[in-house]
């Protein structure tokens, strides 16, 4: 599976936002973002005007970004959003929330999306009482995502259990049982992301 392997801390600094991409780190004064928040390269720190297009251009590379995809992966999803009933961008927002590896995240199993996505990878959760380790899978509204019996033991998910984080209104959670519930698809008002995915939408709808 391809993925990005380069410094994830250059993606903030040409977003010019901090995406809490480094979990934990990106709180402290070890933030690359926090002493040098210009874009990197050369010329990282001149000015320049945003065309129509390059502002579209960047809430999708933002949106790529923050989800850890790549382009083909994120134009099926748009095209899968485009399909779909309602609103396009309330719709691509919704599907990238619902990937299980972010649901992982959400409900408090990593510090950032990149170690839930990992963790996912090494089979530690159940979807109903079924091993899935793909990170991309889609949860459904009733689906009871539980960390594995053998996982719990370790001391990564002790220390998990014992900081809960607050979750969003979709999902329910039992931090002791080590489980989560989806009980509603999100609403838009519930997902915290700063991308403005109209734009996403003008850029591929062109």
């Amino acid at each position: 599976m391809a993925r990005y392997t380069g410094a994830v801390c250059r993606l903030c600094r040409r977003e010019g936002m901090k995406l809490f991409l480094k979990g934990d780190r990106c709180y402290t004064d070890k933030c690359a973002f926090t002493r040098r928040s210009y874009a990197p390269g050369q010329h990282g720190q001149g000015r320049k005007k945003l065309s129509n297009y390059g502002l579209q251009l960047r809430e999708k590379q933002k949106a790529k970004r923050i989800y850890g995809i790549l382009e083909g992966q994120f134009r099926a999803y748009y095209e899968k959003a485009d399909r779909l009933r309602g609103i396009t961008g309330d719709n691509l927002v919704k599907l990238l929330e619902m990937r299980l590896d972010n649901v992982a995240f959400r409900l408090g199993y990593g510090n950032s999306r990149v170690e839930a996505r990992q963790l996912v990878n090494h089979g530690h959760f159940l979807v109903n009482g079924q091993k899935v380790d793909i990170p991309s899978f889609q949860v459904s509204v009733n689906d009871v995502i539980t960390v594995s019996e053998k996982s719990r033991a370790t001391e990564k998910f002790k220390v998990f259990a014992e900081n809960p984080k607050t979750l969003p209104n979709w999902i329910e959670g039992n931090a002791e049982r080590f489980e989560g519930k989806i009980i509603a698809e999100p609403a838009r008002a519930d997902i915290d992301i700063p991308v403005n995915e109209t734009l996403i939408v003008e850029l591929y709808s062109k």
